[in-house]
């Protein structure tokens, strides 16, 4: 359960890093100048999504179990560093209009959509996959989300300046892919 908690908030947090949810985060913070509601509103669309993909996961891997099902969760681990390598952005259409909601709830709304299909959730998906824990998967990738996104909201633009976002994508890649090929050589039996 540790080991499942530490390496999920790790790699999410190392992903989330420019990702567009994060992104995200500093539009909202931008435009309602109101942090607390903003990082509860992160904080449930999170516990959301991600328990939902990470139970996704878990229950792929209790139906899936074999070593082809360990082999391709190794291939979308080192797919998942690839992929973090390329920087998203966000798109007008994604951004919500705040005025008819509040921050929590617009923020609640536009993280838990769009989360879905993001890099971060897929890796939830393949976490739970990995440790068959939905719990302690959550639990970490959620703490991975806040740690990332939190100073971001808090301070914003001034933090993406300072932060050399090439560099903590590639940390981050490497950590996917040392990941899955760590499974790969863990499922041939030479670990």
């Amino acid at each position: 359960m540790f080991e499942a908690f530490t390496t999920s908030t790790a790699i999410v947090a190392l992903a989330e890093i420019g990702d567009k949810t994060q992104l995200l985060a500093i539009v909202l913070a931008a435009r309602f100048k109101r942090p607390l509601p903003i990082v509860l509103g992160i904080l449930g669309a999170t516990l959301a999504n991600h328990f939902l993909a990470a139970l996704l996961g878990a229950t792929a891997a209790a139906f899936l179990d074999g070593q082809w099902f360990r082999f391709a969760i190794a291939v979308g681990f080192v797919a998942m560093g690839l992929w973090t390598l390329v920087p998203d952005k966000l798109d007008d259409s994604e951004t919500p209009k705040p005025e008819r909601f509040g921050a929590f709830l617009t923020t609640l709304v536009a993280f838990f959509i769009v989360e879905m299909g993001d890099k971060t959730q897929i890796a939830t998906i393949a976490l739970g996959a990995r440790f068959n824990d939905a719990l302690a998967v959550t639990a970490g990738t959620t703490l991975g989300m806040m740690i990332a996104n939190v100073p971001a909201v808090v301070f914003g633009h001034e933090l993406i300046k300072r932060v050399p976002l090439d560099m903590v994508r590639m940390i981050a890649a490497a950590l996917l892919v040392a990941t899955g090929v760590w499974l790969f050589v863990q499922t041939l039996g030479l670990w």
